[in-house]
C-alpha cells in the first residue's frame, strides 16, 4: 500500500466515527482528526512521504514497531504513546482500519462521559 492510499483509507474509515471532526489548525500540510475536542489521528508528509500518526497504548507501540517495519515513534509526538504509519508492504487495510480505531478508542476513554460519543470499553471493531 502507498501512503496515499494509506492517507486515504484512515481518512474515510475515521470520518465513519462517531463524533469526530477534521481540521487543518497547523496549516494545509497537518490534517487532525478529533473526537470531543481532543485529536486521535493526524496526517502529513515527513518529507516526501505521507503519514498518518495514530494514538497507541504505550505497550501495543513498542510491539507494533517491533512487528511492522513501517511503524515507526510518532512523527512530532509523545514517542511513547504515538506511532507513526506510513505506506508499505506490511500494512494493509484491515490493520489501518484497526490501528484508527484503536486511537480513536483511547482518546474517548480519556473524555469526560458527558463528551463520550460511544462507550470506549465496547470492542466495536469494525475492520
Amino acid at each position: 500500500m502507498d501512503g496515499q492510499e494509506l492517507q486515504k483509507i484512515a481518512r474515510d474509515y475515521a470520518a465513519e466515527l462517531p463524533g469526530t471532526d477534521q481540521e487543518h489548525r497547523f496549516g494545509p500540510d497537518w490534517e487532525l482528526h478529533k473526537v470531543g475536542g481532543k485529536v486521535f489521528m493526524l496526517m502529513t508528509d515527513m518529507p516526501g512521504r505521507p503519514v498518518v500518526i495514530l494514538k497507541a497504548d504505550p505497550d501495543d507501540a513498542t510491539a507494533l514497531r517491533e512487528q511492522y517495519a513501517d511503524i515507526t515513534p510518532g512523527y512530532h509526538m509523545n514517542k511513547r504513546h504515538w506511532i507513526t504509519v506510513e505506506g508499505g508492504d506490511t500494512i494493509d487495510d484491515n490493520l489501518v482500519k484497526e490501528l484508527v480505531a484503536d486511537s480513536y478508542r483511547l482518546v474517548v476513554g480519556g473524555l469526560p462521559k458527558s463528551k463520550q460519543p460511544v462507550d470506549p470499553h465496547i470492542s466495536n471493531r469494525r475492520a
